[in-house]
């Protein structure tokens, strides 16, 4: 037999072939039979022996064998409660594993098709990546980059005192307000968010973000990823007409831009 999927302790599975060939009593074929549920092993090996079924009919059917009680043994078919239990649990399983699998797949594809908004939701310089993950980080960039400057409607404020500048761009959409924002000239480390202020005093976060130590839009920085812009998409229930303007906030309360909608 093979042993692919690894050889188990005799203890545990030596009644994989007693099973097969149905000369367990009853109780011992209950204890296989929820054993056999979670063991990948013995579905295996019962696999292999189900196969060889037609060759054991056979030799208990040759004639002067002088061994008629070892070839009715060997050609003993399991009861039909036990064919159809052993069909229905093994099947089952296998099943369940496939279907697992499937959601899996659909749950990676949803992500990669849909993925403006929620995986490549924020882009920006970004140190420490080397490789095949610095090309991800600036395939993200351009990516995010992109879907900001799709959108028609831009407005850029810069606020006096702490010197930062955004960028808010929007797009109506049936439920709601598509918004992107290029922030500059924003230093870290700091965690902040986009907050679209409606006209009736209420207030929807639209995305949020960390700001590494080295910063984003720096003027005259010696690195490619502070000099770079931080590009972040999101989305509020607002109509475009419902937005009084927006703010971009620290965690801590403290405002660093607001940008009229």
């Amino acid at each position: 037999m093979q042993g692919s999927v690894g050889s188990p302790s005799p203890s545990e599975h030596e009644t994989v072939g007693a099973y097969a060939l149905g000369i367990l009593d009853d109780a011992e074929a209950t204890a296989f039979e929820s054993h056999l549920v979670g063991c990948e092993w013995c579905a295996q090996q019962l696999d292999e022996l189900a196969g060889m079924e037609p060759m054991l009919a056979a030799l208990a059917d040759l004639p002067g064998t002088g061994t008629p009680a070892i070839g009715e043994s060997l050609s003993a078919r399991p009861s039909p409660r036990l064919v159809d239990k052993l069909v229905d649990e093994v099947s089952e399983r296998r099943a369940q594993k496939r279907r697992r699998s499937f959601f899996l797949v659909a749950a990676a594809a949803a992500l990669i098709v849909g993925g403006p908004l929620t995986v490549l939701a924020a882009s920006g310089g970004d140190g420490g990546s080397t490789g095949v993950q610095a090309g991800a980080t600036k395939s993200a960039a351009v990516t995010t980059k992109a879907a900001f400057d799709a959108l028609p409607t831009k407005v850029t404020a810069t606020d006096d005192a702490t010197k930062v500048s955004a960028t808010v761009a929007m797009l109506e959409k049936g439920w709601g307000t598509e918004v992107g924002v290029e922030l500059k000239n924003v230093t870290g480390p700091e965690k902040c968010s986009l907050i679209a202020v409606g006209k009736d005093g209420k207030r929807e976060t639209v995305s949020s973000w960390s700001v590494p130590e080295w910063g984003y839009g720096i003027p005259g920085a010696t690195t490619e990823q502070a000099k770079n812009p931080l590009y972040v998409m999101g989305g509020a229930a607002f109509k475009a007409n419902e937005i009084d303007h927006f703010e971009v906030m620290t965690f801590g309360g403290k405002k660093l831009v607001e940008i009229d909608a």
